[in-house]
């Protein structure tokens, strides 16, 4: 038993700094412009943007292949913000600024399908197959493909509750 378990430990740890050394070796540093980028997206990787998070959608908009607008929960102000970075206008007109919002699953109407949490970017979706499911209101980030999904539309964007946590002083009307 002990030769078996101080054999393991050895190949693990061998591999362990192989893998390592190639690591350091072979590691790649992305551009500057889209480590600019990626800073300026808000990390969520939500996937909203149609990209399979914030470094792709950053490799997009470096490559000019994206617009600034992609981003939904920045809103205007990272998509003037991505425009003055990248030295191009940009058309806030196709983005529609609405409120931040979380998924709410009306318990009455919901079939347990499990379509909504399927397609969750982020996991913040419970439940199983014929069962209720629920939202984890802390992990929800509001993207809405969970409500565009759901054949008894149980699934709803609700705006997001005022707490302490989030409450800010309205700015002055000018």
């Amino acid at each position: 038993m002990l030769v078996a378990v101080t054999s393991l430990t050895l190949i693990a740890t061998c591999l362990g700094l192989i893998l390592g050394i190639a690591a350091r070796r072979f590691h790649v540093d992305p551009p500057q412009l889209v480590a600019e980028l990626e800073a300026l997206l808000p990390g969520s990787q939500c996937g909203q943007c149609g990209y399979p998070g914030c470094s792709g959608a950053a490799q997009a908009l470096a490559d000019r292949s994206a617009p600034v607008t992609l981003c939904p929960p920045g809103g205007p102000e990272l998509a003037t913000a991505l425009a003055a970075k990248l030295g191009v206008s940009a058309d806030l007109g196709a983005l529609a600024a609405r409120a931040p919002g979380i998924a709410i699953v009306r318990e009455e109407i919901c079939i347990g399908c499990t379509k909504c949490f399927k397609v969750c970017p982020t996991d913040a979706i419970h439940g199983a197959m014929k069962q209720i499911h629920s939202v984890m209101k802390e992990a929800c980030t509001g993207c809405g493909k969970c409500a565009d999904i759901c054949p008894t539309e149980a699934v709803a964007l609700v705006p997001l509750p005022t707490t302490l946590g989030n409450w800010c002083w309205l700015a002055p009307e000018a």
